[in-house]
Order: structure tokens, then sequence, then C-alpha cells
């Protein structure tokens, strides 16, 4: 039985004449390399491997969230014929948002400036806070009851003081919503930052690394995903914090949980339904921008791989 590399249709074998000859046989090269075959044996037919589609068009992806959303716009549309002055017709809200679009788009970015303002002040006091413990037992045990209190304190109470110490400007709304939005920050992070593995950690301290190496270079990435996760959790909530700011804390003509207020107490159903379509927008983009950047971030942990089909 004798051996030779497969070659291209047409490719003539050439010989070295340089080289002896070997068992008595000669030695043969290609200019293509390729696996050995056995000679009088057919070359295997290539596979053709299907392209795969994007996830976005790929009707098993879309076509279930578009089969409910048809769902829930058909039972809209029968409660809205039998009620109408509980439930306009989905035809008034469209025309709402088509008629005066510079005013929701307006008033969403009032909403959305103190929302993400009031994300950045909780994220911060809670991500430092989350260090402090997770580095200190006995912060740990003074500083988590607190904070555990203050998640399960209604906020709404405290805005009427908020206004009081801060005015009618924009002061209360961001506190409302840093506060909403900081305990979520704070128990994710937290867990995070003691989730390490302990053989990574042992690693670590054979090499008498410092605390603050520890922390920046294994305690940190290894709570990136759950840092992810509280976001994930926590921009739609500062959307919600920001309307029930607007609600509480009156004081500013702008938003779109002002708009809601105003439309509802003047009988303006459609123009209400509609604010509320553009912060179910605002939420939905806000989970778009996360998952990207978990797919941006987190490429490397075992949630972002994909199982093989």
């Amino acid at each position: 039985m004798t051996l030779t590399p497969a070659r291209p249709t047409g490719a003539e074998p050439r010989t070295r004449p340089d080289r002896p000859r070997r068992g008595g046989q000669m030695v043969v090269e290609t200019a293509a390399p390729g696996p050995l075959l056995v000679r009088g044996t057919p070359a295997p037919a290539r596979v053709a491997v299907p392209r795969r589609l994007p996830a976005a068009v790929r009707p098993a992806v879309w076509l279930p969230t578009l089969v409910a959303v048809a769902v829930v716009g058909a039972a809209w549309q029968l409660v809205a014929a039998g009620n109408p002055y509980v439930l306009p017709d989905l035809r008034e809200v469209g025309t709402a948002l088509v008629d005066d679009p510079l005013l929701f788009v307006t008033n969403a970015w009032a909403t959305l400036q103190i929302a993400l303002l009031g994300l950045l002040y909780g994220f911060v006091a809670a991500f430092v806070l989350a260090v402090l413990v997770s580095e200190s037992a006995l912060l740990r045990r003074a500083i988590m009851p607190l904070a555990s209190v203050l998640n399960v304190t209604p906020v709404v109470a405290l805005a009427p003081g908020l206004v009081v110490a801060f005015g009618f400007g924009l002061a209360p709304k961001i506190i409302v919503t840093a506060i909403i939005t900081f305990f979520p920050v704070l128990a994710n992070v937290s867990t995070g930052l003691r989730s390490v593995p302990l053989p990574v950690l042992d690693v670590f301290r054979t090499l008498r690394a410092s605390r603050l190496e520890v922390l920046a270079r294994l305690r940190v990435p290894s709570a990136m995903p759950y840092t992810l996760a509280a976001l994930r959790v926590t921009l739609p909530l500062s959307v919600v914090g920001a309307v029930v700011a607007e609600f509480v804390a009156a004081g500013s003509s702008s938003g779109l949980g002002t708009m809601i207020k105003t439309s509802a107490a003047n009988s303006q159903l459609p123009q209400m339904y509609a604010a509320v379509t553009c912060l179910a927008l605002l939420g939905v983009l806000m989970l778009a921008v996360i998952a990207l950047l978990e797919r941006r971030l987190l490429f490397w942990h075992e949630s972002q791989q994909r199982p093989r089909t």
C-alpha cells in the first residue's frame, strides 16, 4: 500500500532529481499540501457548511415576539372597543405620537436626563460602598443592615422632605432616582467582589500581592458579571425612579412623568398612553445597550457562550 498526498485535480506531480530514492520508491511531492490518501480510493467530497443567518433575521427569534405583540394588540382593541373612556383606541395613541413627535422627544429627554444622573450618583456611591464592605467585615456588618432598611423604605414618603430640603429643581428628583437604584448595585457588586475563585486567590497570596492588587486584578474583574447584572436591573429602574420623582416632586413642566400626570388630569388618554409608550421604548433601548455591553465586556464569560447545535 502506497500513500500519497492529496492534490488538486490536474496538478502534475514533480520529482526531486537531487534526492536519492528511499526503499526503491520515488519521493513525490505536490505543489499543494493536503492529507494523505490511500491510492485507489476516491477523495472525500467536501461538505458545504451552511451559513447561519444573523439572530435578528431568523424567524425563530422574531416571530414569537411578533405573535405576542399581535395578541396583546388585539386584546387591547377588544377592551378599548367596549370601554373607550378607560382605554383609547391604538390608532388614537399612534395619532397622538405622530401629530407632535417633538413634544414627546423633548419630554423623554428631560426624563432620561434625570434617570441617567440619578443612576450615575447611585451607582458610584453603591460601588464605592461595595468595595469597602467587601474589604472589611466590620463595615459590612454595620452598613448592610442600614442599606436594607433604606431599600424597604418607600421612597415616595421621602420625596416631600427632599423637596423641602432641596427645593423644586432637579436635585430631589435625582436623589429619589439614586436611592431607588442604590441597593441593587450595592448587593450585586458586593457579592461579586467576594465571589472570587479561592485557588486563584491563593495564587495571589502566594505571590504576596497587595490588597490593592488583589482588588484591581482579581476582585473587580470577577465582579464584572454581577455589575452588569445590576445595571440590567437598575437602568430600566432608573426610568421608573425618574417618573416617580416627577410625580411626587413636582415643580417642573417637562418630563414624561409630568406629561402623564397632566394628561390624566385632563382626560387626554391617547396622549397619556403615548407617553407611556415612550417610557417603554426608553426601557427597551436601555436593555439593548446593556445587552451590547455584556456582549463586548463579557465575551470570556460562560453566560455569553452560545451552545453548539
